[in-house]
């Protein structure tokens, strides 16, 4: 079994957060830890000064807690909110956290990214450990 397990979550309808869960449930065992992690993408700066300023902050407020939610139902789990390059951040992440694998769920990609997302395909290409990735 693994240590400590990254399950990124995205919080488009599109992706299958429940299934990589119970995926990182089982990997982890008895004494495994979870980390529920969630990239907020940087605002460009042209774009930043047509937000209103608490619009981040309740989004932010809204996502931890969701986070908090998923991870409380889960032993060993703990809410992770960082802000980055998606498969950048989840890759540095990982690295720094000693993560030992990443269970992360990817959505029906178009031709754009042949066979996984761009994400799942950054953190598959990029990881520093093992990669389960989900459909």
């Amino acid at each position: 079994m693994y240590k400590t397990i990254m399950v990124p979550v995205s919080f488009d309808n599109d992706r299958d957060a429940a299934g990589a869960l119970e995926v990182a449930r089982l990997l982890a065992g008895d004494d495994g830890k979870i980390l529920i992690i969630h990239v907020i993408e940087q605002i460009p700066a042209y774009v930043v000064s047509y937000v209103p300023a608490q619009y981040m902050d309740e989004s932010r407020n809204a996502i931890r807690t969701e986070l908090e939610e998923m991870a409380a139902n889960i032993p060993n789990a703990e809410g992770v909110l960082v802000e980055g390059h998606s498969g950048r951040t989840i890759v540095d992440y990982a690295e720094k956290r000693g993560v030992d694998c990443i269970v992360i769920a990817s959505h029906r990609p178009g031709m754009q990214d042949i066979f996984l997302g761009s994400t799942a395909q950054t953190v598959v290409r990029h990881a520093p450990c093992a990669v389960h990735v989900l459909r």
